[in-house]
């Protein structure tokens, strides 16, 4: 069965549409990373991101949360140990295994950064109606959540 044109060329917009957005985000950290030499990329952004909302669990538990490899996991995990933001734990389950788990310092540098975001996004939206921006909202969740599916089907 084959998709229809129509669909098709819609798609064709939205994924441009998506490169601006993904060119500008990456703009943006790049910027960020200049002006902030001790500043965590995104991929190790998005480690202290799950270990605040889901708390202390191993790497390799991390790295499946993020859907990412363990031995990448373990140097961005490195790293946000080096900037103080994680702590490793003896796991009380298994003491041969470590749990890594957010600082007061990485619940923090967490807070601080979503509540930047936070205010840059409103800042774009201040002159969207409530029901835009709660569109665009379950739209893009919509969108996002049918990506993973896609996406993790062998």
């Amino acid at each position: 069965m084959g998709l229809d044109p129509h669909e098709v060329d819609e798609a064709d917009e939205l994924g441009t549409q998506l490169v601006r957005l993904i060119r500008l985000v990456d703009r943006a950290q790049a910027q960020h990373q200049a002006a902030n030499p001790a500043a965590v990329d995104r991929a190790a952004y998005l480690l202290l991101v799950h270990l605040v909302k889901g708390g202390p669990r191993r790497t390799g538990a991390l790295a499946e949360a993020v859907h990412s490899d363990p031995s990448t996991v373990s140097r961005q995990v490195a790293q946000l140990v080096r900037l103080g933001y994680v702590a490793r734990t003896p796991d009380p389950e298994d003491g041969r295994a470590f749990l890594v788990a957010a600082t007061e310092e990485g619940e923090r540098v967490f807070a601080e950064n979503r509540r930047l975001r936070n205010e840059r996004i409103a800042a774009i939206m201040a002159d969207w109606t409530p029901e835009e921006r709660s569109t665009l909202t379950r739209l893009l969740g919509r969108f996002t959540t049918g990506m993973e599916e896609q996406w993790s089907r062998p």
